[in-house]
């Protein structure tokens, strides 16, 4: 049953990028995304099943939440499981009831069968980053480098080799990100349920997710009507936000909230040490205010590891990832200026997720390995604006097929349904 499941979701990759793409455009995506899919199985049976690398254990311990929860449903029923019903499952429900589902298809272990789902879902966050990338004005040959550096980026690949929820969270921000892009194109209530539907389910992913990727999705509301007064006031009004929560001015409004039950974890001396004590670890002398040595922090979470650290395999292995980035980063920055020129509003959308997430990072900044993953979905989303700076004719047309945002956001739904 597991090897029917994974051949079963090739098949549907071939569905999806048929669907997605023209003809002549199925002929350059298909065999990048096959072989990205390809190269994650190997990966899982070479590397992360063998531990060859040493590298994690989450993907370890969400099998082994999966498999509570298939005993749960032998006792009460196949049902959604959440927190109330196995308190460790909070913000980590979502995949953990998907991994039990293949689990209970399968009557039993089935990490090969998960993984094969995972890297299906890294396959259509691809597609979802190459039709973003065409929404804010790159051409389609440079949406085509997006798509492939994206599915071969090196920390990408490795936390979609697996049963992480990493690939899962980095899908839902990008699909919420290109669902607002698109209403700023075409408004349809349908987008504005999909985004309901995102946020719902990062809530069981990566809860604080909610609430980052909520400002751009208001300010994208907001900006529907060029012309609305308010716009540059929800400008002010987000970083805004983020300058009182680096002054501590909103813990008052955010005590006993989810967020701040989130942030408290994150910022609690326990966690950070924790954190720290790898060998990818870094410190701070921050007197024990998260606020504390924010520069340092914020270009450790920014630009680390860099290429003088010293420490494990894992981290050395992080410099070829960071190469990537450094090269995107330089690359967002050409396309930023001339995104400017063009449309602010979809920049300034960008950078209410970009700029806020990576400082709110930068506040529970503790180990390279961990930073490597959580900036995950903020690098793809600068990816983005790299594409505008390798673009030689902004007016080319798209290739694919459903160059409108309800095609592609019902693609969007069906992804949501299988996860």
């Amino acid at each position: 049953m597991e090897y029917f499941i994974v051949t079963l979701v090739a098949v549907m990759l071939v569905v999806l990028v048929w669907a997605s793409f023209s003809a002549d455009a199925v002929g350059r995506v298909l065999p990048v995304l096959m072989a990205a899919f390809v190269a994650r199985l190997l990966i899982h049976l070479l590397l992360t099943r063998s531990d060859a690398l040493g590298y994690g254990g989450d993907h370890l311990t969400f099998e082994e939440r999966a498999a509570e929860i298939v005993a749960l449903w032998e006792l009460e029923g196949v049902q959604f499981v959440t927190s109330e019903q196995i308190p460790f499952l909070f913000s980590v429900a979502l995949p953990c009831n998907l991994f039990a589902f293949i689990m209970w298809l399968c009557g039993g272990e089935a990490p090969f069968a998960c993984t094969a789902v995972v890297a299906f879902i890294a396959s259509a966050l691809c597609i979802i980053v190459y039709k973003a990338a065409i929404l804010i004005g790159a051409d389609a040959r440079a949406a085509f480098r997006l798509l492939v550096i994206t599915a071969f980026l090196p920390s990408f690949l490795l936390h979609t080799s697996d049963m992480y929820k990493d690939g899962i969270n980095a899908f839902l921000v990008l699909a919420c990100m290109y669902l607002t892009l698109s209403i700023l194109h075409r408004f349809a209530f349908c987008k504005m349920f999909l985004i309901g539907l995102v946020f719902l389910a990062l809530w069981h992913v990566r809860l604080y997710m909610v609430f980052m990727c909520a400002v751009p999705v208001m300010f994208g509301f907001l900006t529907l009507n060029r012309k609305f007064p308010f716009a540059r006031v929800m400008v002010v009004f987000a970083f805004g936000v983020t300058a009182l929560l680096a002054c501590g001015g909103v813990n008052e409004i955010l005590s006993g909230t989810p967020l701040q039950e989130q942030l408290d974890f994150a910022h609690a001396r326990q966690a950070l040490d924790s954190n720290s004590s790898g060998g990818s670890g870094v410190s701070f002398d921050d007197g024990g205010n998260p606020w504390g040595a924010i520069v340092p922090k914020l270009l450790y979470a920014l630009l680390s590891p860099f290429l003088w650290m010293d420490g494990s395999l894992e981290l050395q292995l992080g410099k070829i990832e960071v190469a990537f980035w450094y090269y995107l980063l330089c690359c967002a920055a050409i396309g930023a200026r001339k995104l400017w020129n063009v449309n602010r509003i979809i920049l300034l959308l960008l950078l209410l997720l970009i700029v806020p997430g990576f400082i709110a990072y930068a506040t529970t900044m503790a180990n390279v390995g961990l930073i490597l993953r959580q900036r995950m979905p903020l690098v793809m989303v600068t990816s983005l604006i790299s594409a505008v700076a390798w673009t030689r004719n902004s007016g080319k047309q798209d290739t694919s097929k459903h160059s409108s945002g309800l095609k592609i956001g019902y693609g969007v739904s069906v992804v949501l349904l299988v996860g």
